[in-house]
């Protein structure tokens, strides 16, 4: 529930609820005076009026009777010696918690309940004592006296007296206040509390929990539902947005440590077999163990490729640190794929028949297909998806091959670099595209690498609107395959940009 509503609620509460309680208290006090007075027995109506203000109901009431009985008498004036008329008039005043006595010189001529007037009738006042106003007896009963003569001509009196005490409702009037100030009391510690939990309590809550993300705990769930449509809710999801992140970026920080730990190691470990070898080699020729100008060659001719597989390694550690800040440099023009992948053939061609691996090339695509792409990083995928596959060909015995093929699917060029190498694992496959992911956890392979060169391959791929993916079989070889759209230039003249890259 929103606190807008919340305080509507506690603001008609505050006025509502005291009303409705003291009216109530009110209604059931009305009825106890009625029992502990005993005036159910007389009349089952409750005239609140008459019990909040006796006096001033009673002396009015009994100004009207009197004005009445003023103007029967001057119509009939025995008419207070009739019994059926008294006993009416008595009747009528029941609903007013009032009775009538007539007193005959010193006698009571009419009287509905003796037990009910007792206390009373020892106190009425004598002839043309108390006629003036409403008179308070000293069991503190109010009455008013009517005087008259019988027709006999001895003197009468006639007393409407008031069934309740007013003491007792004077003092009922104090209770009520007390009572109302009570009511009002508890409504304010309820409403307080109500608001107080629905406020104080989650903002407590709250305190605990960014307590729990200044210590670096971003496990810690709030306790309430933060499914609640309130501001508190709000408040909550914002809250859970902001752990769910910073958990993540804690995680991605940590992973990100993990990976550059383990990028070190990668690096330290594959630059210390090539320096290894460069000292080695470099100590042969000081010390002369190449006498022959022959073997100092091949010791020179080792020596430059552990350099260049150094080089390699430092330009992979450059381009990843390219790839973390999402600037790799993007070159993108207009390529023939059938004579850019021949020039590059033709370089992998060289650099597979000196290591006696055979490479078979075929274009199914036409001569005038076109693509835009980065030729230096295209060739860099190329490049780098043969490396791997030379490094894990295991055959020594010359029968090494690699297949490319290049495909066409109507709107893209599918690009395929097949080999017979050993093949990888199929619980490998699916991340084998990851970063710092080796395939050779233990690292006992001659073949080594930093683990980044696919993530780098995947990365161009993908920034060129294409997608990569690998097939595998143990023991008979891998096959990569990347897709590139094609340029298609309409008739109009206007030209489909495949790429949108951001670099």
């Amino acid at each position: 529930m929103r606190f807008r509503t919340k305080l509507i609620i506690t603001s008609l509460a505050i006025v509502l609820v005291p009303v409705i309680l003291a009216v109530g208290t009110f209604l059931v006090a009305g009825r106890f005076v009625l029992y502990d007075q005993k005036i159910q027995e007389y009349s089952s109506v409750v005239d609140y009026e008459t019990v909040s203000d006796p006096v001033g109901s009673f002396s009015r009431m009994t100004d009207t009777l009197i004005a009445e009985l003023n103007l029967t008498r001057s119509i009939y004036p025995n008419i207070l010696e009739d019994g059926n008329y008294l006993q009416e008039l008595d009747k009528r005043l029941s609903s007013k918690y009032s009775y009538i006595v007539v007193r005959k010189d010193k006698e009571i001529y009419y009287v509905a309940s003796r037990s009910r007037a007792k206390d009373v009738l020892t106190e009425l006042p004598t002839y043309a004592q108390g006629t003036e106003g409403v008179y308070i007896t000293r069991s503190n009963y109010l009455l008013r006296q009517y005087d008259f003569v019988f027709s006999t001509g001895e003197p009468g009196s006639l007393f409407i007296i008031f069934g309740i005490r007013p003491a007792f409702t004077s003092s009922l009037m104090i209770y009520m206040l007390i009572a109302i100030l009570l009511i009002l009391l508890l409504t304010s510690i309820l409403l307080t509390t109500w608001i107080g939990r629905s406020f104080f309590r989650p903002i407590d809550e709250l305190n605990i929990a960014m307590q729990k993300i200044k210590d670096g705990n971003f496990d810690y769930m709030l306790p309430t539902d933060v499914k609640e449509k309130s501001e508190i809710g709000a408040i909550y999801r914002n809250y859970e947005d902001m752990r769910l992140r910073l958990k993540e970026s804690a995680e991605e920080k940590i992973e990100r440590e993990r990976q550059n730990r383990e990028l070190i190691s990668n690096i330290s470990h594959d630059l210390k077999t090539p320096i290894t070898a460069i000292k080695g080699y470099s100590q042969g020729l000081l010390e002369g163990v190449a006498a022959n100008p022959e073997k100092q060659k091949k010791y020179v001719k080792i020596i430059y490729n552990k350099a260049n597989d150094m080089n390699n390694l430092i330009n992979e550690l450059t381009l990843y640190s390219s790839i973390d800040n999402n600037r790799i440099p993007y070159n993108f023009v207009k390529l023939n794929v059938s004579e850019y992948f021949g020039d590059c053939i033709e370089e992998i061609g060289a650099d597979l028949e000196s290591k006696s691996i055979k490479l078979n090339y075929s274009n199914l695509t036409g001569p005038d297909t076109l693509i835009v792409a980065d030729p230096e990083q295209i060739k860099r995928v190329v490049n780098n998806i043969v490396s791997n596959s030379v490094k894990y060909l295991d055959r020594d015995d010359g029968t090494g091959q690699i297949d490319i093929r290049i495909l066409d699917e109507v709107d893209s060029i599918r690009v395929e670099l097949e080999d017979n190498g050993k093949g990888i694992a199929q619980k490998d496959i699916p991340n084998i595209f990851d970063r710092f992911y080796r395939t050779d956890t233990s690292r006992n392979s001659r073949q080594g690498g930093s683990g980044i060169g696919l993530s780098i391959v995947k990365k161009i791929i993908e920034d060129h609107g294409g997608y990569i993916w690998a097939t595998s079989h143990e023991g008979e070889g891998t096959c990569m395959h990347f897709v590139l759209r094609k340029y298609i230039e309409y008739a109009g003249g206007s030209e489909t940009v495949t790429v949108d890259h951001e670099s």
